[in-house]
């Protein structure tokens, strides 16, 4: 009588510890039910990826099913659907171990060669700045209403980091005395980046409202929750093409060659893992 929802958030809760927020809050975005308000928007919540085999018994999660489950979800939404399918391999391989469910989960069926090729492999993505456009991208981001914001997107760009590794900096982990600032990282714990001075006078000009950098009085966490209204705006003003904030991340990998920076330590900001006995 086990199902997919009702292991989910025991599996998701086990797991959090070893987690950061966002992936945390991926794994129940994935699952949820649906028909919730939204904060900021007047349309209700979609239902997840997953939503439609969270009440199927574990035991009935067979390959015929998620191949079925596959082809539907390839038409709507395939790149959601893949993040889904390897977040459910993960959750079943967890199963299989456990002590009460792995009687009931006898092969992982996540792992079928098949919803693989149905769902299909992730577009290669291009949208980056390209070098004769960083005046206009500077100039519109600046122009933002919000500083908050204004400063955080030229962070992203100027540091290479993840959207949300960024959105959690706190004061603490900036040292205006030494020229660096420590971000939470997904590889390790965390890393340190140098503070230039053109960034430091980027944050030594924001309000110190609490504890994180980018602050948000209207935020329920408290900082910076949506930052791409406000850039889209920015490069449709700009009159620069699609650009997403992962873009931004693309951008500092690209101009960073441009500006003849060792791929070592471009990748070492950026918080790749090491590629060779040197970069380590």
């Amino acid at each position: 009588s086990i199902t997919l929802g009702g292991v989910w958030p025991e599996y998701v809760r086990e797991r959090s510890p070893q987690w950061a927020e966002h992936h945390i809050a991926a794994h129940r975005k994935l699952i949820q039910a649906g028909g919730e308000p939204r904060k900021r928007s007047p349309k209700l919540t979609e239902p997840g990826p997953l939503a439609s085999l969270a009440s199927i018994r574990l035991v009935d999660l067979n390959m015929e099913r998620l191949e079925a489950w596959a082809r539907v979800e390839a038409l709507a939404r395939p790149s959601s659907a893949r993040l889904a399918m390897r977040l459910l391999k993960a959750c079943l391989n967890w199963c299989s171990v456990h002590p009460t469910y792995s009687a009931v989960v006898t092969s992982n069926a996540a792992k079928s060669t098949k919803v693989r090729e149905t769902l299909g492999k992730p577009k290669l993505k291009h949208d980056l700045l390209q070098r004769e456009q960083l005046a206009a991208w500077f100039g519109s981001v600046q122009k933002i209403s919000n500083p908050v914001i204004a400063a955080y997107l030229q962070i992203l760009l100027l540091t290479g980091a993840r959207r949300e590794e960024l959105a959690n900096l706190r004061w603490v982990d900036v040292d205006f005395q030494w020229s660096s600032m420590k971000l939470s990282d997904k590889v390790v714990d965390f890393r340190m980046v140098p503070l230039t001075p053109y960034v430091s006078n980027l944050l030594t000009s924001l309000p110190r409202r609490n504890e994180w950098v980018f602050s948000s009085p209207a935020a329920q966490s408290g900082r910076l929750a949506e930052p791409r209204i406000a850039h889209n705006e920015a490069v449709s003003s700009a009159g620069l093409p699609h650009l997403t904030l992962h873009g931004l991340r693309r951008s500092f990998a690209t101009l960073s060659e441009w500006t003849e920076t060792p791929s070592g330590i471009a990748a070492q900001i950026q918080g790749h893992a090491p590629q060779g006995v040197r970069e380590q």
